[in-house]
């Protein structure tokens, strides 16, 4: 038994046509095949749409209140059209769908046409960054190509002296309708205009500059400011720097795709930098000052006495500024690293020293040698 067409839209059924079409709205943005992947959304979608076909037009939602399915499904062959192409449905359809096509990138494929203004397509530009580059911020030149507004029509697409005339097909709608009659009534066929492809508008004389097209492709040089602490990955949006919009519509935007190269000495870890150092066996035993490289220049680290491997030091305010706060920086850590001698290479006088050092603290040298016990001392196995 088919299901109610007032329970699949939701209403009840004294429900006005108001009602009956905000519910549609509302189920067919959610279950519309372009925005819902789930198994079934596909068969829910047209039962709504079925439903509401029967539902939106009173002659027909009166013979289903009176006879139900049978009353109204017998006449489908012949007066019901694809979703899309019913005239009860166009304006809907454009209304809630219009913005899906805008919101991602190059956004303008499913652009409505009207004879109003259009809004341009949004562009993407990759960019890479030197790691410090990404740190600090600062400007940089890029080159584009994108649609700008034709200088000589002002994007009429009309020679100039002549402007476009109104199409005599559509009266300046952009649609043609054609009513189809039934047993069961009329109905109203929509599609696009022939003769001005929906713009509604008709140029006999096309400006010679953009060929009627009112823009051109035009390469453009910018100057753009990327802000300290940007990541690999993160996109800027440039405002009105994309395609021209047509008949007065905005300009769209343009999107600017950060890549950050990697750095040999340095890398990132959120708002930090971590960078390593390799100090020798006795500046690790006795302690030091030394310069260790920050993204910064040069700053001096002091080393505690008896340091063990992997012991990691933190240089504060070394690290990324905060996007949006540069004043907030994170930490440099600096691991540190030992360089412990092969004994081999070890000159007569320092390995006395080293076999004195290694009586004085109790140790035998002879299983392992002396390279056993720096790595004892240094906690290496």
């Amino acid at each position: 038994m088919a299901r109610d067409y007032y329970e699949i839209l939701g209403v009840a059924r004294d429900a006005d046509k108001d009602e009956i079409k905000s519910a549609y709205r509302r189920l067919a943005r959610k279950y519309h095949p372009d925005v819902n992947k789930e198994p079934g959304a596909e068969e829910r979608f047209k039962e709504i749409n079925h439903a509401y076909e029967v539902l939106s037009e009173p002659e027909v939602r009166a013979r289903y209140d009176r006879f139900g399915p049978d009353g109204v499904n017998a006449g489908a062959g012949v007066g019901f059209q694809d979703v899309g192409d019913m005239g009860g449905f166009a304006d809907i359809f454009e209304s809630i769908f219009s913005g899906f096509a805008g919101g991602g990138m190059g956004g303008q494929t499913q652009q409505r046409r009207r004879s109003g203004p259009v809004r341009g397509d949004d562009l993407q530009l990759d960019l890479k960054l030197d790691f410090r580059e990404a740190v600090f911020g600062g400007e940089k030149q890029i080159r584009i190509a994108h649609l700008e507004t034709c200088e000589v029509c002002s994007g009429t697409g009309a020679k100039p002296g002549t402007r476009p005339r109104t199409c005599s097909t559509c009266t300046g709608s952009g649609q043609v309708r054609r009513v189809t009659r039934t047993p069961f009534g009329s109905f109203t066929q929509v599609s696009t205009c022939p003769t001005c492809n929906g713009t509604g508008m008709v140029i006999e004389d096309k400006c010679d500059a953009c060929n009627g097209k009112g823009t051109n492709q035009v390469a453009k040089q910018l100057k753009i400011t990327i802000p300290a602490g940007v990541y690999d990955g993160l996109r800027l949006r440039i405002p009105g720097e994309g395609d021209a919009g047509q008949r007065g519509g905005p300009a769209g935007d343009l999107y600017v795709q950060l890549t950050v190269n990697e750095d040999k000495e340095f890398q990132r870890e959120d708002l930090n930098i971590r960078s390593t150092i390799t100090i020798s066996y006795l500046q690790a035993i006795l302690g030091c000052r030394l310069q260790v490289n920050t993204v910064d220049g040069p700053e001096e680290m002091t080393i505690l006495p008896g340091t063990q491997p992997y012991t990691v030091f933190p240089l504060e305010n070394h690290g990324v500024p905060k996007l949006g706060n540069p004043v907030s920086r994170g930490d440099q850590l600096v691991t540190v690293l030992i360089d412990i001698p092969n004994p081999t290479k070890l000159t007569p006088e320092e390995r006395k020293l080293l076999e004195e050092l290694a009586k004085i603290r109790g140790e035998r040298t002879g299983k392992g040698g002396l390279e056993g016990f720096l790595g004892n001392f240094f906690h290496q196995r």
